[in-house]
């Protein structure tokens, strides 16, 4: 895939932006005890001596999220060290009550990769700094104590995956896209469940604005974004407040803000700390973490098949042009889903076309998600072998599809039948009514011989009118031009 970069230039400003992700890791247990991390347990039951770091315990590293990482690095190109450190990120907040946080910080276990995605039809590529192991804070509860502020460190010692990018980003669209992309691929590769509400996959985004040539303006970071629509609306206002700042001749400070989605708006909460700030220092209850280079050749042997090789595969086997192949690969169960519908219908534009049309347009009303569908693959792919050999318009397939989403049958054929939707097979029949369009329409045929195009398509579409949709408009359009010479 050839990528672009292209920078848009906003009111004379090239804007940046990094992102820096945090994925909760799909583990049954916390990153450095057993506790469980299962969301919405009440306050404080999954909090253990070892998450608080009490006197006399000590943190003992999970498998299974270091597993997680592995898999990620191996998915996005990166190199995976075989040796890590833990650092101890020390900040005074009321839900990190032992007063630092364990995460990594000179040697992350993931360094460097690559993300790739589409913004429309053109291809983009994000770099990654890095991702690191750390585990997350508690969390300060606000709404049910009358001006006091109550502390849940069930969320302590969850364990996330930071995935920090290089500043490659040129857009909020292009920011929101790469954030869909990351997205899919955690999901797709089952380390991260992506339940934003829950706040399993949060995003900080780490906006400035230049002048094009000039150095990286100052940053200020957007904390704790958790849906894709939010993101971009953030960035917007952000960036339209930095160049106000900088065309009042005002500096900008850097500084964490956070994002009112009331109010469309961002505001100050702190200035920003530097990494000299938090007195980084390896932890000393935790040795380095050693990775076997067996080990990472085992994870990426079972790594399925990788969003964008799949959608390459998509293009050089199934002939979808890229944008479409990027659409079928959005999740795993959407290219399942796609698949499965393809081969029994041989079909694959069609297929994907529907997917991307009608399908996803009902599956977004109704916040379904793909595998809720209540037209499955196998019903999909009867309806569009309607469609290819003939037997339904377009049109009446949109029919069909509406009385199969409301469950009015199952059968495609049934529904047909019963609907009077077939098309005319009769080639007299259709000849017939178009020589009685013909004889009413001489204008038309006049101006259609003068060369206006039109005039055709208006007598396709009385045809149409006068089989009352059951024409295959590809045959009349056969038949018409034969007749008109």
């Amino acid at each position: 895939m050839t990528i672009t970069a292209t920078s848009k230039l906003i009111r004379g400003y090239e804007v940046v932006i990094g992102l820096e992700t945090h994925a909760q890791l799909s583990t049954q247990s916390k990153i450095f005890s057993g506790s469980s991390t299962q969301f919405g347990a009440e306050a404080n039951t999954q909090a253990s001596p070892v998450d608080l770091a009490l006197p006399g315990t000590l943190p003992v590293m999970n498998r299974g999220a270091v597993e997680r990482a592995i898999r990620f690095g191996v998915a996005v190109g990166a190199k995976v060290a075989t040796h890590s450190i833990f650092a101890r990120k020390n900040y005074f907040y009321p839900d990190l009550p032992k007063g630092y946080q364990i995460s990594q910080y000179e040697t992350p276990v993931v360094q460097g990769g690559s993300v790739e995605f589409m913004v429309g039809d053109t291809p983009h590529r994000v770099n990654l700094t890095r991702a690191h192991l750390e585990e997350d804070a508690g969390k300060s509860l606000h709404e049910d104590y009358a001006g006091q502020t109550g502390i849940d460190l069930n969320r302590a010692g969850t364990p996330l995956l930071e995935i920090v990018t290089e500043p490659d980003m040129r857009s909020s669209v292009e920011a929101a896209e790469y954030a869909k992309t990351l997205h899919a691929l955690v999901v797709w590769l089952g380390i991260c469940d992506g339940n934003m509400q829950e706040g399993s996959f949060r995003c900080d985004a780490n906006v400035s604005v230049r002048k094009p040539g000039a150095p990286f303006g100052t940053r200020r970071e957007i904390k704790n974004l958790n849906s894709f629509r939010f993101m971009q609306q953030a960035i917007d206002y952000e960036i339209q407040w930095q160049i106000d700042q900088i065309e009042d001749g005002l500096s900008i400070q850097q500084a964490t803000v956070l994002f009112n989605p009331d109010t469309g708006e961002t505001r100050a909460m702190r200035t920003k700390e530097d990494a000299h700030d938090y007195r980084y220092f390896p932890d000393p209850d935790l040795p380095p973490l050693v990775i076997a280079p067996e080990w990472i050749e085992a994870v990426r042997a079972s790594l399925p098949e990788l969003p964008a090789a799949m959608a390459r595969r998509f293009q050089d086997v199934d002939g979808l042009p890229a944008y479409d192949a990027a659409m079928m690969t959005q999740s795993l169960p959407l290219a399942r889903f796609y698949e499965t519908a393809r081969d029994a219908s041989k079909q694959p534009k069609l297929v994907a076309n529907w997917l991307m049309g009608e399908v996803s347009k009902r599956l977004n009303a109704e916040g379904k998600a793909i595998d809720a569908s209540p037209v499955d693959a196998a019903t999909l792919a009867a309806l569009i072998g309607r469609i290819a050999d003939g037997t339904i318009s377009h049109n009446a397939a949109r029919q069909v599809f509406d009385a199969l989403w409301t469950g009015e049958s199952t059968s495609v054929d049934a529904l047909i039948e019963s609907k009077g939707l077939k098309q005319m097979s009769d080639s007299g029949a259709l000849e017939a009514i178009i020589d009685a369009v013909l004889a009413d329409n001489q204008k038309s045929i006049d101006e259609y011989r003068a060369g206006k195009d039109k005039a055709f398509n208006a007598l396709v579409g009385q045809v149409m009118k006068a089989s009352k949709g059951k024409a295959n408009p590809g045959q009349v359009n056969a038949l018409l031009k034969a007749r008109l010479g």
